[in-house]
């Protein structure tokens, strides 16, 4: 396994993490703080503007892990299903325009009104396979992020890495997976699953679960803080053949959202270097 306590190349920071500041912000507090590599979201993103960002991108001598993110595929009806897969073309153009190493894909839960789950997964997969060609050509791999169970009904309906292993296999070259350990720390087949998408481990994303969680969305903890092996799954990931960026993403209103964004950052990298 790498030793990342001397050697900051491989931290990334997910601007969630750093939500007060814009795109041109978060690149120069990175840059400040010697981080050289950065996930952008697309709101920010379209904020700055993908010609503006993917120059301040250049001069920085940045690396973009990801694009977030991508997917939200099912809806009710055939005219919902077809804006989904249009904006998500958009985010392909937008990732290929900043030089992302992939879309990160949050694939959707149930339409609004349903409770067929497993139709649900059906549009995703339908959803997937009509994008795939799109992103091939542009160049932009795309990584299927499974989410918490809890999240099954309004975020993603792809809950294991097994689910989103099978979605792989299925639809073949340039689909990959984002492993987030906040979502998959709990899973028992997190080991052979994790061996099982080998070098299609795209994407890997770091935080803490804490005990108590008070909010199951916005309260992320910082890496040490909660009771993920975070050492233990970075070693699987490795040992898949993983050699990429740990991209920090910490969702966090009530604690690191709050904090000046400079300190956070200091904050990122020391744990990084310790616990990571």
């Amino acid at each position: 396994m790498r030793d990342l306590s001397r050697d900051r190349r491989w931290i990334a920071i997910n601007t969630a993490t750093v939500k007060a500041w814009s795109l041109e912000q978060a690149i120069d507090g990175c840059a400040r703080a010697g981080i050289t590599a950065i996930a952008p979201w697309r709101d920010i993103l379209q904020a700055c503007g993908v010609a503006r960002a993917a120059q301040l991108l250049r001069t920085h001598d940045m690396t973009v892990t990801a694009l977030c993110r991508g997917g939200m595929f099912p809806a009710a009806d055939e005219a919902g299903r077809r804006a989904a897969l249009d904006d998500n073309r958009r985010a392909v153009d937008e990732a290929a325009g900043i030089g992302a190493a992939c879309l990160v894909l949050v694939v959707g839960g149930l339409p609004a009104g349903s409770k067929d789950i497993a139709g649900a997964r059906r549009q995703v997969r339908d959803g997937l396979a009509a994008l795939l060609p799109h992103a091939r050509k542009a160049g932009v791999k795309l990584a299927i992020e499974p989410l918490h169970p809890m999240y099954a009904a309004d975020r993603a309906c792809v809950n294991t890495l097994a689910q989103a292993n099978d979605l792989c296999d299925e639809l073949g070259d340039g689909l990959g997976v984002a492993v987030d350990v906040y979502h998959v720390w709990w899973d028992p087949a997190l080991a052979r699953e994790i061996a099982r998408a080998g070098s299609r481990i795209i994407s890997y994303h770091v935080c803490d679960w804490l005990v108590p969680t008070t909010d199951l969305l916005l309260d992320r903890g910082m890496m040490g803080d909660g009771v993920i092996d975070l050492r233990g799954i970075r070693a699987m990931v490795e040992a898949a053949g993983f050699a990429g960026h740990c991209d920090v993403e910490i969702f966090s209103a009530r604690d690191w959202w709050k904090r000046d964004p400079n300190e956070v950052l200091g904050v990122c990298l020391e744990r990084y270097r310790t616990v990571v």
